[in-house]
């Protein structure tokens, strides 16, 4: 299927593929075959979206000298995007869904009050939408908006859609979004619900994924699994901000509340996420810290999701980043050397896989 392809500005020199791609069989990568990492985020200051590549899952370095690869008022009916994820699909296709929130548009001249809402009804940063993105070289990508709120009647007077994140529900043979979710200005919960197989619309009705066993709100979810069980990484508000764990026998159901804090941070933290390390048994929990000034990212390592080991900060301890700084959300996917380099090679990136 032919492909309607335009640049969205000279300054960010990414393409857009308008249309759906073809659907091909395609013989998907396995760890073996991966040997780089490719970060995605986003960062305060521009709402644009970023990528970050790594040979050994320690140095990232950005791919456009730290400049948006999409900028601010390319992807989003809010004019910004905020926590991104990304996900490779069993299709050998890369999936990306995005908050579609800018929460200085007043400031920015995108619209003339502080949210889209009344902040008092609908509270903090209210929006509709959820971008999504999908790809099958990770350099030209399809893109919708998805509003939440159109998808069910009963989800017309939601209060925000954040952090959206994907996973491949193997029973149902089927994409699974979940993302944090209130309704009016109540308390935030993590809602799922499936994807149709354009990737463009919820096929199903938004259900809480886990009850957080006092009345306090939490986001952020991020789930991994490992073996036969489900890890769920999210940010509790129960006090201060911060990382718990909680773990089912299913990808959707039967999550179990830990009272443990997992991060060792002293301020508030929030948007957990999980890398494995190509050919190790180690993964990485990185979790965004907005508590101090300027932000930057925690890292924790561990072998059995029971024992964290403390990595430090970004360019505090052997996590580096080297051409950018204040970074925000992060996602981290493993990527082959052609892969890699293709996109280095697209971005001028001076980096050999």
């Amino acid at each position: 299927m032919a492909c309607l392809r335009f640049l969205l500005v000279p300054l960010f020199g990414i393409m857009f593929c308008m249309s759906v791609h073809a659907q091909k069989k395609t013989k998907i990568a396995s760890e073996k075959n991966m040997a780089a990492y490719l970060m995605v985020y986003f960062k305060d200051d521009t709402h644009g979206l970023y990528f970050a590549l790594s040979k050994d899952g320690y140095s990232f370095t950005d791919v456009n000298n730290a400049t948006p690869i999409f900028g601010s008022d390319t992807l989003a009916e809010q004019k910004g995007i905020r926590d991104p994820y990304i996900m490779r699909g069993p299709d050998g296709m890369f999936y990306m869904a995005l908050t579609d929130l800018h929460i200085y548009a007043q400031k920015a001249g995108y619209r003339t009050t502080e949210w889209e809402r009344e902040r008092a009804q609908y509270g903090w940063g209210n929006n509709h939408g959820i971008v999504l993105m999908k790809s099958r070289d990770l350099i030209n990508w399809s893109h919708t908006v998805l509003r939440v709120d159109k998808a069910f009647p009963a989800l017309a007077d939601i209060g925000c859609a954040w952090a959206p994140e994907l996973i491949y529900d193997a029973v149902q043979q089927k994409i699974m979004i979940y993302f944090s979710m209130r309704f009016g200005n109540g308390k935030e919960k993590v809602y799922y619900a499936y994807m149709n197989k354009d990737f463009t619309q919820l096929e199903t009705m938004p259900k809480p994924i886990f009850e957080y066993p006092k009345n306090f709100a939490y986001i952020d979810a991020d789930i991994t699994k490992v073996g036969d069980k489900y890890h769920m990484f999210y940010c509790s508000h129960d006090g201060t901000a911060g990382i718990k764990q909680a773990i089912s026998d299913s990808i959707n159901t039967g999550y179990v509340y830990d009272s443990t804090w997992i991060d060792p941070e002293k301020g508030g933290c929030e948007a957990p996420t999980i890398f494995k390390r190509i050919g190790e048994n180690k993964w990485v929990l990185i979790y965004d810290i907005y508590s101090i000034k300027p932000h930057n990212f925690g890292f924790m390592e561990t072998t059995d999701f029971t024992h964290f080991t403390p990595l430090g900060h970004f360019n505090e301890g052997v996590m580096k980043m080297t051409n950018f700084s204040i970074p925000k959300h992060p996602a981290v996917i493993q990527v082959t050397k052609k892969e890699a380099q293709r996109i280095a090679d697209y971005w001028k990136l001076d980096m050999k896989f």
